[in-house]
């Protein structure tokens, strides 16, 4: 049966020496694996339309297993990431982290809002570092993990300095900080934007400025965090990191 859906391509796979295999992650149907016969051919109509990261309507005939997208139709390119190898590496990275933490053909809109929305903040230029520990902390309920954010993680205060502990996942106050002893230590700013990252949404972003130590602090606990928990271990993520370090030789 055909139908149309909205997706973003958020991984391709060559198959044969002319075909793809595109996942899409759709509004309709959440993800999904489609065939792009001929793909691969400079001349095929699906060839820009199955280039990763490309929001567009795809005409797709599905069955129980593997479909095919039989034509579609490009909405965004999203080409300023394309263009740039950095915000490539940090959209590489969003894609992957979503292929991993979702199940196949489970629906969920509000995610498919987040993923575009993340993306097209990223093409218009926003700062990448704070799209991606948004979009992380964001990812975390998908994972089934629900950091203690909103108060102390041992004695349950909601006053105080605090600082953040993996051991206890979450906040923990100035007056439990000896429960652990390799917690990190976190500026009011990182506390607060934590906070925010997990629960405010996305669409209501304006522009905003984080000073480079507090970046360093939320990537350093949302890092930590992931390498705990998560069980992921992400070739994206490893290769972010080294972009990270090259630019920052530059």
């Amino acid at each position: 049966m055909l139908q149309k859906c909205e997706g973003i391509v958020i991984r391709t796979t060559d198959y044969g020496e002319t075909n793809k295999i595109i996942t899409l992650y759709t509004r309709e149907w959440g993800k999904i694996g489609v065939m792009a016969r001929g793909a691969k051919k400079p001349n095929s109509r699906l060839s820009s339309i199955t280039q990763l990261f490309t929001h567009g309507y795809f005409l797709v005939q599905r069955g129980t297993g593997l479909g095919s997208v039989q034509q579609g139709e490009m909405i965004t390119s999203l080409r300023g990431i394309s263009e740039d190898i950095f915000l490539t590496a940090y959209a590489s990275y969003i894609v992957e982290l979503t292929d991993k933490c979702t199940d196949d053909r489970k629906p969920n809109p509000f995610h498919f809002e987040l993923l575009f929305q993340t993306l097209n903040y990223l093409n218009e230029g926003y700062d990448p570092d704070i799209l991606m520990n948004i979009y992380e902390m964001k990812m975390l309920n998908v994972l089934g993990l629900h950091p203690i954010l909103n108060q102390c993680s041992v004695c349950g205060s909601t006053d105080g300095l605090f600082s953040f502990s993996i051991r206890e996942g979450g906040f923990i106050c100035h007056r439990c900080i000896e429960k652990d002893p390799y917690h990190y230590k976190l500026s009011p700013s990182s506390v607060k934007l934590l906070r925010l990252f997990y629960y405010f949404d996305l669409s209501r972003l304006g522009n905003i400025s984080v000073k480079q130590e507090t970046k360093d602090e939320l990537k350093q606990v949302i890092t930590a965090y992931y390498e705990e928990y998560s069980g992921l271990y992400l070739k994206t993520k490893k290769f972010l990191q080294s972009m990270e370090k090259f630019r920052n030789q530059i």
